[in-house]
């Protein structure tokens, strides 16, 4: 998994900037696959710690991790072509079992000695898998099972000692092993959603094939996270940017068990948060938990900068560089601070980092979608060393933590909210009478799906409010006024995201509500659109 904005490490490197003392059961090498942090987060699934590393990473590294199997990863590229990005072939000759994912298939059929060629046909989609040969890493995954495909390659002809295993319509060599030196490799991605058996496959792959132990739990993590911030921290003071959110609340939570009153949350009310966050946020922290929290009001210095801007990644660029500057200004007043805590999680690393890979360093390409403001828009002067523990967790995870480690529902269950907050769910140019707009609707939008019993089941249901004008009729009289996006997402882990199906008369509530209580608005319009090829935010 990525580690920073513009390029990971490989090999050890990228071990070592985990920042985890404890070594991987599990490596995933990263061939440049926009699902490679997803088979890791499969993998923890099973309670079994996994690490992603760049492919580059040698035989002798691995042999140094010494994790009980090794899963290569999909990837955009063909094995065939010239600068493909390949492994050292060396990890095959370790001992130590591997499974390969679509081109990590592909690879391990070239490398030994098999072929791959284009497909006549590219398979796409969802596929019935037709089992061959139901043992080892196909065991309990019945016949029939959809998987979800996306190559345009095929295997032509296995190595020596490979057999089929499983295969579809419209791909011979669907599944294939080598089962004397415990090679496997799938055409498939077990890892998503959509590959009904996916999880069968993983659990034979890490349990009965690797022989892992699953002792890699919410409590280990909380325990090896609290030991490593220590070890990081000493007796130096930290400062933590405390949104609200569930991830900067878990944060909290965790340094506060780890180094007690030697952390100081500051909340910076940039003016962008939903309509009483901030009192809720300073009463929570403040009065019942007793940690402390420093209210900065900084609405004015916010608003100003975006006087004029709309493109949505200046935004967030100037947002995440205010944010610091902020913390820099009002640390000297409080500190001194030799550290800056941030809930950063992996999608946020993800997003902002991209997904392809150098086949020359085997490092990521900076080919971002967006900048997050807690990773994309750090200034390169920064006064401060990060303190992350969560970097390496997806939200569900930390969910998990928040609960573990005693925060209430009201906190652990809360939406997604981006840190750059309205100012983003605001398209083009920021206003203060946008922001009481947007707030008015987006608590009607919260409110409704709550009392509908339906919150918990959603991932996100947001408003958003276009730089557009339509006319309308209200009260007889002519209206030229905003219109309201309605965004309701399910999802994991963020990663991909389907729009809810909420029931149509509650959509005729919101929508009501909306028109008839907040002032400037005349029009509500639904968002149908999934992650990909939308994002969840729109900006």
């Amino acid at each position: 998994m990525s580690q920073t904005p513009q390029t990971a490490p490989s090999g050890s490197e990228r071990d070592h900037a985990s920042g985890s003392s404890r070594p991987p059961a599990i490596v995933i090498l990263d061939f440049g696959s926009q699902y490679s942090e997803l088979i890791a987060r499969r993998v923890r699934e099973t309670e079994v710690f996994s690490l992603v590393m760049g492919y580059a990473t040698t035989a002798a590294e691995l042999k140094a991790l010494a994790p009980k199997g090794i899963i290569l990863s999909g990837g955009p590229s063909s094995v065939y072509e010239e600068g493909a990005p390949l492994c050292d072939p060396g990890l095959w000759d370790l001992g130590i079992p591997v499974l390969g994912v679509c081109y990590g298939m592909q690879l391990m059929v070239q490398q030994l000695g098999g072929s791959v060629v284009a497909a006549g046909r590219a398979e796409y989609g969802k596929a019935p898998l037709h089992v061959d040969d139901p043992v080892d890493l196909l065991t309990n995954v019945a016949s029939g099972s959809t998987m979800w495909m996306s190559h345009g390659d095929s295997v032509e002809a296995l190595p020596d000692g490979f057999v089929r295993l499983a295969h579809t319509d419209n791909t011979p060599e669907a599944a294939v092993a080598n089962h004397a030196r415990r090679l496997y490799g799938v055409q498939f991605h077990p890892e998503v959603v959509h590959s009904s058996g996916g999880m069968v496959m993983i659990r034979n792959f890490v349990y009965h094939i690797c022989g892992c132990t699953p002792d890699w739990t919410t409590a280990a993590f909380i325990d090896e996270a609290i030991g490593e911030v220590r070890a990081q921290v000493g007796e130096k003071r930290v400062l933590l940017a405390l949104s609200g959110g569930v991830d900067s609340s878990t944060l909290a939570f965790l340094l506060h068990q780890a180094i007690g009153d030697r952390l100081t949350c500051m909340f910076i009310d940039q003016g962008f948060m939903r309509k009483g966050e901030p009192e809720f946020l300073m009463e929570f922290f403040d009065q019942q938990f007793h940690i402390n929290v420093e209210y900065i009001n900084a609405r004015e210095r916010f608003i100003s900068k975006l006087a004029g801007i709309t493109d949505p990644e200046e935004k967030r660029k100037i947002i995440g560089t205010e944010f610091i500057r902020v913390f820099e200004e009002e640390s000297r007043r409080l500190g001194p601070f030799d550290y800056l805590a941030q809930g950063t999680l992996y999608p946020d690393v993800i997003e902002s980092a991209g997904t392809n890979v150098d086949p020359k360093t085997g490092e990521r390409v900076a080919v971002k979608i967006k900048s997050h403001h807690n990773v994309g828009g750090l200034p390169k002067d920064l006064q401060f060393k990060l303190v992350e523990p969560l970097r390496r967790l997806f939200k569900d995870e930390v969910r998990k933590v928040g609960r573990s480690l005693g925060l209430p529902q009201e906190i652990v269950g809360r939406h997604p909210f981006p840190g750059p907050g309205l100012a983003i769910r605001i398209l083009g140019e920021v206003t203060d009478d946008k922001l009481d707009i947007l707030r008015d609707a987006d608590l009607i939008v919260r409110e409704e799906v709550r009392d509908a019993g339906l919150y918990d089941e959603i991932w996100q249901a947001f408003a958003v409010l276009l730089p557009v004008r339509s006319v309308g009729v209200m009260g007889d009289k002519r209206t030229y006024a905003y219109p309201i996006v309605l965004r309701c997402v399910s999802s994991e882990d963020g990663m991909t995201a389907d729009w809810s199906r909420l029931p149509y008369d509650l959509l005729e509530l919101i929508s009501n509500r909306i028109v008839n209580e907040v002032r400037g608005v005349n029009r509500v319009v639904l968002d149908i659109t999934s992650k990909p090829p939308g994002t969840i935010e729109w900006e």
